[in-house]
């Protein structure tokens, strides 16, 4: 990086042709400012516009709100209910010294929950191409590459083994968290231009399934979305590969156990229920164990609750639903009476180790230290992997058993491409949507010989501030819940209740709006200094220059002390909250504003 003793030139390619307060850019400085500076955004891996979609809250656009979700995430009303928020961790309001994140994820829930009942969906459709494509698998990759790849004229048949769309979202998340009419209107939404459903079909090299070769002979391409399909063996200490599990009556996988019984078959447990495991499905395992009638019911963990890889709202409706939770432990041994009925589980003490690439810690066993832990109904969720079973042409895999795809997503098979779950291993709702949409815009360039669509950084003029100071100091709200004992009595009836109309407005005023770009005209900046010293926090510095990085993006500030190496004042956006106070203080009027966001423009 090199330093710059003058400040970088406009840099707007290109001019929208019906207004002069809208143009266009596709300079890397701008996509810089966007990542940098929207840190919510950038942390969404479907790249969610959440500053804009917050303020068409703010401003009680709840249909205007959703239609920018669904332009990037496919399914606000259930990603609104059971997305791990990723977003939330990045949020600038969350930063030290500026209060809580605010609840993105509510937020979406609102704009789902409360845009008007005549709602008009709104999308860009491009006209018929010719093309076939085959989807296997109806989860969120599947779902979001056929929304997509059906706006681009392709004719998509999306095939599903179970009665039911949705994949893990059907068959793996409990009522309670996700109710069953949100997530197959959403479907219903997502696949209405065209795609063809078929589920109770079978993609396989058994009897009455059609195999993948014979897709490849039907359709232009085909993309495997199956995702993660097999629960992970628990390894044992005489029984490396999990095996005893079978043997075992009142023992079972989790995963399993969820599948079955969102396939409607009837499930039971016992007096005292122990779940195996750190993620979403051990939560939800023992949430629906509580359902079921235990009375007793504890989630055991390899290192400690501080990193169980979940959002801390599940963690605490967990323990009020009167889930124990227990760290520090590893299962070695089941333990059975005369007629293999389970009685309890060996576990060995851990302590915690060092760190893990995944940024948790590991977990060392302590010699000597196994114990027994009763229970008569064990529950094991320690992940789950990818199968290839079913393929009658083989693909190449990675080392982690996974289907490796090239920098297009297309596996060693020509043309058959690959996402979500099945590429990357078992991950969230979200990523998996926004891997969908990224490898169906692929499989669009691969079929059309050209790409179609590129981003760009949209800038329009914003004429005055749109936050308050106030809103600074909101506390954050909490979502409405079901009393525990009445969630209990009815195992279905949803949790969260969602925000009404006067707490998404208020939980909307608190984000920063971080998409609004504060800038200082540095030909018309007298120096005074006024700007500084109102604004409440250490965002307008005194600056000789400003770091280049080798891809054009902006670097670092060089800050300055001295008038005489002062080359401009500079707002840092990094550290602006928004709030208006040197806007409205400048005597020359020298500081503007703008919206900057991310569009897909055609090519």
């Amino acid at each position: 990086m090199a330093g710059n003793d003058e400040l970088p030139p406009p840099r707007l390619s290109s001019t929208d042709s019906d207004t002069e307060d809208i143009e266009y850019s596709d300079d890397p400085r701008d996509f810089g400012w966007v990542r940098e500076n929207i840190p919510c955004q950038t942390a969404c891996p479907a790249g969610t516009d959440i500053p804009t979609y917050i303020w068409e809250i703010m401003r009680g656009r709840h249909g205007e709100s959703y239609e920018i979700n669904r332009e990037a995430n496919v399914l606000p009303g259930v990603l609104g209910r059971i997305c791990s928020r990723p977003c939330e961790d990045m949020c600038r309001h969350g930063w030290p010294g500026n209060g809580d994140p605010v609840s993105i994820c509510h937020l979406k829930r609102a704009a789902a929950d409360l845009k008007d009942v005549g709602h008009r969906l709104k999308e860009s459709l491009y006209a018929p191409s010719g093309k076939k494509v085959a989807i296997i698998g109806s989860g969120p990759a599947g779902v979001a590459a056929a929304h997509d790849l059906s706006l681009m004229g392709h004719d998509v048949t999306v095939f599903e083994r179970e009665e039911r769309p949705g994949g893990m979202l059907t068959y793996g998340i409990p009522e309670f968290r996700l109710p069953r009419d949100t997530l197959h209107e959403e479907i219903k939404n997502a696949l209405r231009l065209g795609v063809e459903l078929k589920c109770g079909v079978t993609i396989g090299n058994g009897e009455g399934e059609i195999p993948l070769s014979q897709l490849r002979k039907d359709f232009d391409a085909v993309l495997l979305a199956t995702g993660c399909m097999q629960a992970i063996p628990l390894p044992l200490r005489d029984d490396p590969q999990g095996s005893q599990v079978d043997r075992v009556e009142n023992a079972e996988y989790g995963f399993d156990f969820l599948l079955d019984m969102h396939r409607g078959k009837g499930k039971t447990v016992g007096r005292r229920v122990a779940v195996v495991g750190a993620g979403f499905t051990a939560l939800d395992c023992a949430r629906v164990a509580r359902r079921l009638g235990a009375e007793e019911v504890t989630i055991h963990l390899r290192t400690t609750e501080e990193y169980i890889p979940v959002t801390k709202d599940e963690i605490l409706e967990a323990r009020r639903e009167s889930i124990g939770i227990k760290g520090l432990r590893t299962p070695v041994a089941l333990k059975a009476d005369d007629q293999d009925i389970l009685t309890a589980v060996e576990f060995v003490q851990n302590r915690l180790g060092g760190w893990r690439e995944n940024g948790r810690r590991k977990a060392i066993a302590i010699n000597g230290s196994e114990f027994d832990f009763e229970c008569d109904t064990l529950l094991i969720a320690i992940g789950q992997r990818t199968s290839h079973d079913w393929l009658d042409e083989k693909i190449e895999l990675d080392r982690w058993n996974n289907a490796r795809t090239d920098e297009n997503g297309m596996t060693s098979l020509q043309g058959v491409f690959a996402a979500g779950d099945y590429v990357k291993g078992a991950s969230t709702v979200i990523e998996a949507i926004g891997q969908g949409r990224e490898v169906a815009e692929h499989i669009d360039t691969w079929l059309m010989g050209r790409p179609r669509r590129k981003r760009v950084v949209k800038i329009e003029r914003v004429t005055a501030p749109l936050r308050e100071r106030a809103f600074d100091f909101i506390d954050r709200h909490h979502v409405p819940t079901e009393p525990v004992t009445e969630r209990i009595s009815a195992p279905t009836s949803e949790v969260e209740l969602g925000y009404d109309g006067d707490l998404a407005l208020e939980e909307a005023k608190r984000c920063y709006l971080c998409n609004l770009h504060y800038k200082i005209d540095v030909d018309n900046c007298i120096y005074c200094r006024a700007c500084i010293e109102v604004a409440p926090k250490n965002c307008i510095k005194m600056v000789e220059g400003i770091q280049i990085n080798p891809d054009g993006t902006y670097g670092s500030l060089q800050e300055t002390r001295e008038w005489d190496h002062v080359g401009a004042i500079w707002i840092d956006n990094t550290e602006c909250i928004r709030c208006g106070a040197c806007y409205y203080v400048c005597p020359t009027q020298c500081i503007s504003i703008t919206r900057n966001r991310l569009v897909t423009q055609e090519v």
